[in-house]
C-alpha cells in the first residue's frame, strides 16, 4: 500500500475515533488494528494527522476510548517486546505504537484527573495467563517501561543479531544477556559494534517515547521541596528494570563516544548524513533526566577496584543511574567520559577556525547538566577532572558559552549552568593552580587581546559578562567573584589586561550610589578585596601587573576608607543614582580591540521562545565556607545546622550578624522600598578588609613616586621592573587565612536545576514538537 493510502487510512482512522460517542470495545481488533498494523507512518505524519485539538476532544467525551487506544497501544509493545519483533510487520507495529504514545501521553499527562490512568491496573493485562492473577495486574506504566526497556535490547531491532544463521532458531529476548548488547563502547564494554542506521533510528524512536514518559514533571508546578519523586524516572531506574545496567551504559557510551567531525575529514558531514546526532541527543537527554536525584540521599563513595562498577557498600542512590554514575572508577572510563565531553563541548569552538567545515552540534546544554551531575554524584571524576590540564578543555568551551550568551535573554539558563560548574570546580585547589597555563588556544572571542594565563581568560570573560552582559544576570555577580575568589591564592601572575578589569569592577561596584542603593551590593566590593588580598598575601612575587594597577588606581581605597556615612551624604548619592540608573560605569574601561574574527554577544531575536527559570539560591545557600589550613586541608566554618535553616548567614565574612540585623539598621520606607541608613553603612564599613592594602600603599607609593622624580620616569616599564624586584616580607600584616566558598547540593539548586533542564529539552524538540501547545506547568513559555 503507497504511503499516501497508509496516511488516508490512519486519517480515517482518527476521525472515527474523534467522532464515535459511543465507547469502543478493546475486543474490537478491526478497528483499533488501523491505528498500527497497516499503516507506515513516520512520527511527523502522526503529529500532522492526530491534531491537538481531537486529542482533547476525545479526553474529555470519550474518555473510554482514549483510555483503550493506550492500553491497546501498550498492549501491541508489550507483544513486540515479548515475541523479539521477528517480522517486519511486527517491528512496523511497534514503532507506529511507539509514535502514536508519544503524541497522546502529554495531553494525558495536561489534565490532573488523567494523571493516575497509566498507574492504575488494567485487569488481566500485561503478564502471561500462566502466571498467577496477582500478578496479572501490573499499572500500565510498569508494562510500557518494561516493555520499552526490553525493545531497546532487541536483536535485529535496535542491537545487532549475535546468531549467524537464520537456521538457528531466534534469540530468546528472555534469556537474552543485555550486557552483551550494549550500544557503544566504553564505559564497562569494549566492543564497538557496526553501526547500523536503522536500528540508530529505531532506538531514537523509543528514546523519544521514554523522554515523553519520563516528561510528567513538566505538568507539575516547581515543588517548594526537591523531593517530589518522577514516578516513571523511580520505576525506570530500578531494580525492576533488568536492563538497567545496559542501558545507562549505552546511554553515556553512545553520548561520550560520539565524534560529530567523522572520521577526522573536514567536511565530511557535507557528503554523508550523520544519523548518529539524533540518536546521541536523545541519549544525552534521556540520561540527565534519569539521573534526577534529590541531594538529601549521600552517593556512594566506592573505594575498591575491579568491574566498571564498585561494589563497594553502602548500596547508595535507589535510583540505579545514579548509583552506577556514583561508582564509575577506573582511570580509562575518567579518560573516556572526560575526552567524549571536552570534544563534544569544543565543537561549536571548532567552528569558528574553519567554518562549516564540521557539523555543528547544538545540544551543550544537555552535555552541561550531564558534566554537572557526573562531578556532583562522583567525587572521583571530579578530581580526576582537576589532576591534569584537561580541565581546561572544559572551561574554554564554557567560558566561550558565557561570552557568547551574555547579552541574550533566551539563554539566561546557560550562562547558570555554566557559572555553577565553575563554582562547584574553584572549590577545588587544583583548579586554581591550572588556571596558571599560558593560554594560547586562539578561539575568536569578543574580548580584549591579551597575553597570558586561563586565569586571565576567566577575569577578562566574567569583566565582560558584568559590564556588558543584560540586567537578569545581576544574580550571577555574587557567584561570578567568589569563583575568583576562591582561585585567587593560587594565581601566580595577572596579565596586565585582567589586573586593570578587576581594578575597573572594584571602580564600578565601590562607587557610593551603586552601595547604597541595594542591600547586598557591598558584597561585591568584600569579594573583589578578598581577591586582593590573597593575592597580595600569598602571591606577591609574580604579581607587580596587579600591585602597579592597585598603586595607580589608590583613591578607590582612599575613597571606600572615607565612605561618607551621613544621611545626607546617603541622600545625595542616591540622587546621583536616580539621573544616571546605568548598572555599572561601562565607559571608565579601555575596551582595547576585540579578537579577530570574532562576533559581537547578541542579544535573542524578537520572538525567540525562552522558558522561565526558579530563582537560583543565594550565594551564602550555594555555599559552604571552609577554611584552608597549613596541610592544604579544608576545615569547615559552617555552624552545627541547628539553627532555623530560613536564616540566611551573609555571604561574605563581614556582617557577622544576620540579615534581619542588616534589616533592622535599613529602614524600609511605608511602600516596601528598601532604604539604606547611617548605622546600615557604619555595620559593614568598620569591615572592610583594608589593612593589607593601606600598608602595601604605605610602603610602595612613596618608593614609587621618587623613582618617577628621580628619573624623570613616566615610562611603566621602570617601575614594573621595580616591583618585580620588591618585597614586602615582614611589611604586611600576618596573612589572613585562606577562606574557600565550596559549592554544597541544597533543594533549591536541584529544584533550579530540573526546570532548567526540562525548559531545554522542551524548546531542544521542535521536530516533533512533543509538548508544544501543551499545558506545562514547571515554567512558562515566554516570547523574547
Amino acid at each position: 500500500m503507497g504511503s499516501a493510502d497508509s496516511k488516508l487510512n490512519f486519517r480515517k482512522a482518527v476521525i472515527q475515533l474523534t467522532t464515535k460517542t459511543q465507547p469502543v470495545e478493546a475486543t474490537d481488533d478491526a478497528f483499533w488494528d488501523q491505528f498500527w498494523a497497516d499503516t507506515a507512518t513516520s512520527v511527523q505524519d502522526v503529529f500532522a494527522l492526530v491534531p491537538a485539538a481531537e486529542i482533547r476532544a476525545v479526553r474529555e467525551e470519550s474518555p473510554s476510548n482514549l483510555a483503550t487506544l493506550c492500553y491497546k497501544a501498550v498492549e501491541k509493545l508489550v507483544q513486540g517486546a515479548e515475541s523479539g519483533c521477528h517480522s517486519e510487520k511486527e517491528k512496523q507495529i511497534v514503532l507506529n505504537c511507539s509514535r502514536l504514545l508519544t503524541r497522546v501521553l502529554p495531553y494525558i499527562f495536561e489534565d490532573p484527573d488523567w494523571r493516575g490512568f497509566f498507574w492504575s491496573t488494567v485487569p488481566g493485562a500485561g503478564r502471561g495467563a500462566g502466571e498467577d492473577d496477582d500478578e496479572n495486574a501490573r499499572p500500565l506504566a510498569e508494562s510500557l517501561l518494561l516493555a520499552v526497556a526490553d525493545l531497546l535490547f532487541c536483536p535485529d531491532f535496535t542491537v545487532q543479531s549475535h546468531r549467524r544463521s537464520t537456521v538457528d532458531s531466534a534469540e530468546d529476548i528472555h534469556s537474552l544477556d543485555s550486557c552483551e548488547y550494549i550500544w557503544e563502547a566504553g564505559v564497562g564494554f569494549a566492543h564497538s559494534p557496526q553501526p547500523n542506521y536503522n536500528h540508530d533510528m529505531n532506538r531514537m524512536e523509543l528514546l523519544k517515547l521514554l523522554l515523553t514518559c519520563f516528561s510528567e514533571a513538566m505538568y507539575l508546578p516547581p515543588a517548594p521541596d526537591s523531593s517530589s519523586v518522577n514516578p516513571w524516572v523511580q520505576f525506570f531506574c530500578s531494580t525492576e528494570n533488568r536492563h538497567a545496567l545496559p542501558l545507562f551504559t549505552s546511554l553515556l557510551n553512545t553520548v561520550c563516544a560520539y565524534d560529530p567531525v567523522g572520521y577526522g575529514i573536514p567536511y565530511n558531514h557535507l557528503l554523508f548524513s550523520d544519523h548518529r546526532e539524533p540518536l546521541v541527543e536523545e541519549a544525552a537527554q534521556v540520561l540527565i533526566v534519569s539521573l534526577d536525584h534529590d541531594c538529601a540521599t549521600p552517593t556512594v563513595d566506592g573505594t575498591t577496584t575491579g568491574t566498571a562498577m564498585d561494589d563497594a557498600d553502602p548500596p547508595g542512590p535507589e535510583n540505579l543511574f545514579v548509583n552506577y554514575l556514583s561508582r564509575i572508577h577506573r582511570e580509562e572510563d575518567f579518560q573516556f567520559i572526560l575526552k567524549g565531553i571536552a570534544r563534544l563541548l569544543s565543537n561549536p569552538l571548532l567552528q569558528t577556525y574553519l567554518p562549516n567545515s564540521t557539523k555543528k552540534i547544538q545540544f551543550h546544554q544537555e552535555l552541561l547538566v550531564l558534566f554537572w551531575k557526573l562531578c556532583d554524584f562522583n567525587k572521583k571524576f571530579l578530581f580526576f577532572v582537576l589532576k591534569s590540564s584537561d580541565v581546561l578543555d572544559i572551561l574554554v568551551p564554557i567560558l566561550y558559552f558565557l561570552n557568547d550568551a551574555r547579552a541574550d535573554q533566551s539563554r539566561v539558563g546557560l550562562m547558570h549552568i555554566g557559572v555553577f560548574i565553575l563554582l562547584l570546580l574553584s572549590g577545588e585547589r587544583n583548579f586554581g593552580v591550572r588556571l596558571n597555563k599560558p593560554y594560547s588556544v586562539r578561539v575568536p572571542m569578543d574580548i580584549p587581546v591579551f597575553t597570558g594565563t586561563h586565569a586571565d581568560l576567566l577575569i577578562v570573560v566574567f569583566h565582560k559578562i558584568i559590564t556588558s552582559g543584560h540586567q537578569r544576570l545581576q544574580p550571577l555577580f555574587d557567584c561570578l567573584l567568589t569563583i575568583v575568589v576562591n582561585v585567587s591564592p593560587y594565581l601566580k601572575s595577572l596579565s596586565m589586561v585582567a589586573a586593570n578589569k578587576l581594578l575597573h569592577l572594584l571602580e564600578a561596584f565601590s562607587t557610593t550610589w551603586f552601595l547604597f542603593s541595594a542591600a547586598q551590593n557591598h558584597h561585591l566590593v568584600f569579594f573583589l578585596l578578598e581577591v586582593f588580598n590573597n593575592i597580595i598575601q600569598y602571591q606577591f612575587d609574580g604579581n607587580s601587573n596587579l600591585v602597579y594597577a592597585i598603586i595607580r588606581k589608590r583613591g578607590v581605597f582612599h575613597q571606600l576608607a572615607n565612605l561618607p556615612t551621613d544621611p545626607p551624604a546617603i541622600h545625595k548619592a542616591l540622587q546621583r543614582r536616580r539621573r544616571a540608573p546605568e548598572a555599572l560605569s561601562r565607559t571608565s574601561s579601555q575596551e582595547g580591540v576585540s579578537m579577530e574574527g570574532s562576533h559581537p554577544a547578541a542579544p535573542a531575536e524578537p520572538g525567540t521562545l525562552k522558558a522561565s527559570l526558579v530563582a537560583t539560591p543565594g550565594i551564602e545557600k550555594l555555599t559552604e565556607k571552609s577554611q584552608v589550613s597549613e596541610d592544604g586541608t579544608l576545615r569547615s566554618l559552617e555552624p552545627a545546622p541547628q539553627q532555623n535553616s530560613a536564616e540566611c548567614s551573609p555571604a561574605s565574612e563581614e556582617p557577622s550578624q544576620a540579615w534581619r540585623e542588616q534589616r533592622r539598621l535599613s529602614s524600609a520606607s511605608a511602600s516596601g522600598q528598601w532604604s539604606p541608613t547611617s548605622e546600615w553603612v557604619l555595620s559593614w564599613k568598620s569591615k572592610l578588609p583594608l589593612q593589607t592594602i593601606m600598608r602595601l600603599l604605605q610602603v610602595l607609593v612613596p618608593q614609587v613616586e621618587k623613582i618617577c622624580i628621580d628619573k624623570g620616569l613616566t615610562d611603566e616599564s621602570e617601575i614594573l621592573r621595580f616591583l618585580q624586584h620588591g618585597t614586602l616580607v615582614g611589611l604586611l600584616p600576618v596573612p589572613h587565612p585562606i577562606l574557600i566558598r565550596k559549592y554544597q547540593a541544597s533543594s533549591g539548586a536541584a529544584r533550579w536545576l530540573r526546570t532548567y533542564l526540562w525548559g531545554a529539552i522542551y524548546l531542544r524538540n521542535v521536530d516533533p514538537p512533543v509538548w508544544y501547545d501543551t499545558d506545562v506547568k514547571l515554567f512558562e513559555i515566554q516570547r523574547v
